[in-house]
């Protein structure tokens, strides 16, 4: 066993102190529930009927007579989404794998799953956010038939990975495996598509070049190639070790596809041991954390593993993160954090390498997995022989050294994400896409309650200087925290011409941020009365990634006198209605903020 790097031992200690009552409840809670007689045993015989009524006698016979092990299947398939297509068939594949194994399927529940892609900039991307917990919810009453031994869940996207997980883990006496679908092939490269929409930023080319250049980057079934939160989720779940080892990013089509998701079936019968909830443990969370900062992923991760981990009784903050990103060196420099998408990640060596380098290095935890071996079978590559599914090693060295590294000769010796903190509250930024010159940015702030207004104002020409870009009211209790990925060409034009610019905000910006240096997720919201509030057009913000530091630089005395600004009524009625906005109406008013995990269930 390789000794643990102090870092890394230190901030599981704290979690694990600071969980220990709540994890302690939560594990009591899976032993009573573990302890049950089987479902169909359990439960009178209207229920048992109703519950398998539209099967077929022999598959009834074999759950109730021959007490074979019967699987729930969770699925987030729409054809609205790229990534989740190819779900449609998994159904049918999975109930044909199964019966050679001996057991039964049923598809026990569907749940939401939008595609932020389509929603960007638009009334539904307000509704992003909360759909992780509806998904989470959605999870539970698929689950709440009770009469599984334990389930496969279909999801990859953003919240759609979060949202399974956390409901998951309310049922955490069962065994359960994610099951992927895989990333598209290679289109437009991404720095390509990212050079003409800043041309369209600036009236340069039309939204007919527009529109050509986002379908050849958007092109077929699968996940966007860029490394965002729905391929930094797959990273996190082989970190975790709730994939078969190394099917995160395997192309939909592939014949390795195939024999990965018939292998979900077969490894999940094999593990109806191995409670997911006993496997999320303080460890397991560590490791994807760990995960996240090695290759430069997703800063939406700060509020969702922070959910994630509450679902398992772990209490996780962003301080743990930051000390984590401190030790952990960056391995990965895929997009926005280099010029690599997930396909050339993936031919590096992908997930499995740089676990391997992490483990090798002692800066993750040899943890359980659903693979027997534990975590280690997650640093090995599927493959075929000869029509055969296996795994082989990687070689000693990296395959790309411009894409993937060891821990030995990182691109960096810290992270991919930095806390900031200071008189504006507490902010994350993701450091690894931002070029070194560009970690501190002192200028004056132009404030905005919207994308359009500052949309507008730079169509006007108003931000051609040094400027620090605020848009508040765009946390969860204000309306549900959108992704501001819309103003990620018009700054990053600004910055190309030589302009100090950053971007501080309550929003959510994730990778989009791209090489503008964006202070994001600040809490507390400004409609929760966080300082940002307090903050005029004209004061002087100095945004520090080095020292990890967000200051309005006003006098003390002057900034305590001030009436925070207020969201205008006009705007809270706009914010509150039309696309459903309505039924969100509780979310809003009981979530919690963006470091305690945006969650409306505690």
């Amino acid at each position: 066993m390789v000794a643990l790097h102090p870092v890394l031992e230190q901030v599981t200690a704290r979690i694990q102190a600071r969980s220990q009552a709540s994890r302690s409840a939560y594990l009591s809670r899976l032993s009573r529930m573990a302890g049950r007689p089987r479902g169909s045993d359990r439960m009178g015989c209207a229920n048992v009927a109703h519950a398998f009524a539209a099967m077929p006698a022999q598959d009834k016979l074999r759950i109730v007579a021959e007490r074979a092990p019967h699987l729930a299947v969770v699925s987030a398939y729409n054809d609205m989404l790229s990534a989740h297509q190819p779900y449609e068939a998994y159904p049918a594949q999975i109930r044909a794998a199964a019966a050679r194994l001996g057991a039964t399927v049923q598809v026990a529940g569907g749940v939401p799953a939008m595609c932020d892609g389509v929603t960007q900039g638009l009334p539904g991307m307000e509704l992003s956010l909360f759909s992780r917990d509806n998904i989470a919810m959605g999870t539970a009453i698929a689950l709440s038939h009770d009469v599984f031994d334990g389930a496969l869940l279909l999801g990859i996207c953003d919240k759609i990975v979060p949202g399974l997980l956390i409901g998951a883990l309310h049922f955490g006496h069962l065994p359960m495996l994610f099951v992927p679908g895989g990333p598209m092939s290679s289109g437009l490269p991404n720095n390509e598509k990212a050079k003409v929409r800043e041309l369209y930023a600036q009236g340069k080319v039309g939204r007919e070049e527009l529109l050509k250049a986002e379908e050849a980057a958007y092109h077929g079934a699968g996940t966007c190639t860029f490394y965002g939160t729905a391929n930094s989720n797959q990273m996190l779940l082989e970190a975790m070790g709730l994939h078969v080892p190394g099917a995160a990013f395997v192309h939909p089509h592939a014949g390795l596809r195939h024999a990965l998701t018939d292998e979900a079936v077969r490894l999940l019968l094999a593990r109806l041991d191995a409670p997911i909830g006993q496997l999320v443990d303080e460890r397991c969370i560590v490791n994807a954390m760990v995960a996240l900062l090695a290759t430069g992923g997703s800063t939406n991760h700060l509020i969702h593993w922070v959910a994630v981990a509450a679902a398992a009784g772990i209490r996780i903050n962003w301080t743990d993160f930051s000390e984590l990103s401190a030790a952990v060196p960056l391995l990965a420099r895929v997009y926005p954090n280099g010029s690599a998408d997930v396909n050339q990640f993936q031919a590096a060596g992908g997930p499995g390498f740089v676990i391997r380098e992490l483990l090798d290095a002692g800066l993750m935890h040899e943890t359980p997995a659903m693979a027997p071996a534990g975590l280690r079978a997650h640093t090995q590559e599927p493959w075929m022989d000869e029509g055969r599914l296996t795994w082989r090693d990687f070689p000693s060295s990296p395959i790309e050294a411009s894409i993937v590294r060891g821990a030995a000769e990182p691109f960096s010796t810290s992270g991919g994400l930095k806390l900031l903190d200071g008189n504006l509250g507490r902010a994350v930024i993701k450091t690894s896409a931002v070029p070194e010159d560009r970690h501190i940015v002192e200028a004056p702030a132009r404030i905005f309650t919207t994308q359009e207004a500052m949309l507008a104002a730079f169509k006007a020409g108003e931000l051609e200087r040094d400027v620090v870009v605020v848009v508040r009211f765009q946390g969860p209790q204000a309306n549900g925290m959108p992704e501001l990925h819309k103003l990620t060409p018009p700054l990053a034009v600004l910055q190309g011409k030589g302009f100090k610019v950053a971007l501080v905000t309550d929003g959510r910006m994730s990778g989009a941020s791209g090489k503008v240096p964006a202070a994001i997720h600040l809490s507390p919201e400004a409609l929760a009365g966080g300082p940002l509030c307090l903050l005029r057009d004209g004061d002087l913000v100095r945004l520090d990634a080095v020292a990890g530091t967000l200051q309005a630089l006003v006098p003390a005395q002057e900034w305590q006198a001030r009436e925070p600004a207020q969201l205008s009524d006009e705007q809270a009625l706009v914010n509150g209605h039309d696309m459903g906005r309505e039924l969100f109406a509780g979310m809003r008013r009981n979530v919690k903020s963006a470091e305690e995990g945006a969650v409306t269930w505690m």
